[in-house]
């Protein structure tokens, strides 16, 4: 069984595939927040801006087998055949997504892309891992196609990761009333240390999901 909190057509908007159009589908849960914000302090992930509570969003539910679920992302993203794209999300997507579900969405000739906090190993056959630490929290998925930092995070520099065998490195400025001075702190990081680029959140600027 899967739960998903919703699923959609979108332009995924972060990352080396900002930009490109992509079905994202956003799985229930996390082992990092509860979701509830009456536990955010506790919670090892206290910036999260993400809602992953329930199943009752856009093209969210429960599906009770890989084929339900692949079927559903596959009518989501209509007739065009080329070029598919899954971006699994969440929440922590790890805790659900398994290699029943990979293989279901490999055979629709989807290119499937993961975005990680890294702290759950994945299973085989994903195209594109993406990782973002958070905080101290363990990184079991200690390699990948992209690690996409959130900046700035005291317990989690760049330097901690820089030597991890990822094919890019993002900074992506921290989302809130601070936005403008972090974004700031991110161009001068990459400036200063040009293994790293800048990723910034695309989709809430042009105003899409």
């Amino acid at each position: 069984m899967y739960s998903v909190k919703e699923a959609f057509l979108t332009l995924q908007g972060e990352g080396y595939h900002a930009g490109r159009a992509a079905v994202f589908c956003r799985f229930s849960g996390c082992n990092l927040w509860s979701g509830q914000e009456e536990h955010r302090e506790s919670a090892a992930c206290v910036f999260c801006d993400t809602d992953f509570v329930g199943t009752d969003g856009s093209g969210g539910g429960k599906f009770a087998a890989a084929e339900c679920l692949a079927g559903h992302l596959e009518t989501i993203w209509g007739r065009e055949a080329r070029n598919r794209f899954v971006v699994f999300t969440g929440g922590e997507p790890l805790l659900q997504l398994d290699e029943q579900l990979i293989h279901a969405m490999r055979a629709r000739g989807f290119m499937i892309a993961v975005e990680t906090n890294g702290t759950l190993s994945p299973p085989a056959g994903i195209s594109w891992l993406t990782v973002s630490p958070k905080g101290i929290n363990p990184i079991n998925a200690r390699r990948g196609q992209e690690l996409k930092l959130v900046f700035p995070q005291v317990a989690a520099p760049p330097e901690r990761f820089e030597d991890l065998p990822f094919a890019h490195f993002f900074l992506q400025p921290l989302h809130g009333p601070h936005l403008g001075e972090y974004t700031e702190a991110a161009i001068q990081y990459c400036l200063t240390h040009p293994k790293w680029r800048l990723s910034v959140q695309m989709h809430k600027l042009v105003g899409i999901a």
